[in-house]
């Protein structure tokens, strides 16, 4: 199976020309729309919800993941290889969550262009040929490689939102083990307290749980926690 994560949004023709072109070099093999509102030009939020989805995956599952604000410019192209889960796209940070995760990885530089590589779309040239080829057992151009690193290390939580839903909740990048349920998560002026789920609180209350993908999320029962605190992408949680 091929899998899609991208912060392309649902409109417009972007990810059917990624999935023309995997229809026809990957004939017969199941494409799924996994995710195309990833938070848009952040490539370390993005990749700490990616880390979050990858459990859920097949174990030889083939990731087209595209979040790349620096597209044609000199960040490398790259294939990650993550507890056998193969992973395709720009090496901006975005796999580094994956990465730390895993058991074991590797990741290739690649080599390989197509005749006709666009400055601004190489998810449709680059990228998804490559999941392509990946996904049919092909052989393509790649050479060993140490991903990029940002500035210090790279933690597995990140204290930030790095999505809100259709809902208004907003999912940070902290762990569920990072944080006791007797925790208090703060978010700019607001205070949050822990309940299991909706209906242990008064609707229009806000509060913090533990999301389906193991991740804090912030929330209001039967309302929108980022309508009323202001909440977006990038906003810094603390915890206590």
């Amino acid at each position: 199976m091929i899998f899609l994560f991208d912060d392309f949004g649902w409109q417009g023709p972007y990810t059917g020309q990624m999935k023309t072109v995997l229809a026809r070099m990957a004939a017969g093999i199941p494409v799924i729309d996994l995710q195309h509102d990833a938070p848009a030009f952040r490539p370390q939020a993005a990749g700490c919800l990616l880390a979050a989805l990858v459990p859920w995956l097949p174990a030889e599952a083939v990731m087209l993941a595209v979040v790349d604000p620096g597209v044609g410019t000199a960040r490398r192209p790259c294939v990650v290889e993550a507890d056998g889960r193969r992973f395709v796209g720009p090496d901006n940070g975005l796999f580094n969550r994956v990465v730390l995760q895993a058991g074991s990885a590797r990741a290739w530089r690649i080599d390989w262009r197509p005749e006709q590589l666009s400055s601004s779309f190489h998810g449709r040239d680059l990228f998804a040929p490559v999941a392509a080829m990946l996904a049919t057992g092909r052989s393509f151009d790649r050479s060993p490689m140490e991903l990029w690193q940002p500035a210090g290390p790279i933690e597995p939580d990140l204290a930030e939102v790095i999505y809100i839903d259709g809902y208004g909740n907003a999912m940070t990048g902290l762990r569920a083990e990072a944080v006791p349920s007797k925790a208090v998560i703060r978010c700019g002026e607001q205070r949050f307290r822990h309940a299991r789920t909706f209906g242990e609180v008064p609707p229009g209350e806000g509060f913090w749980y533990v999301n389906s993908l193991g991740r804090v999320e912030l929330a209001v029962n039967q309302g929108s926690a980022a309508a009323r605190y202001g909440l977006e992408v990038g906003v810094p949680v603390f915890i206590g």
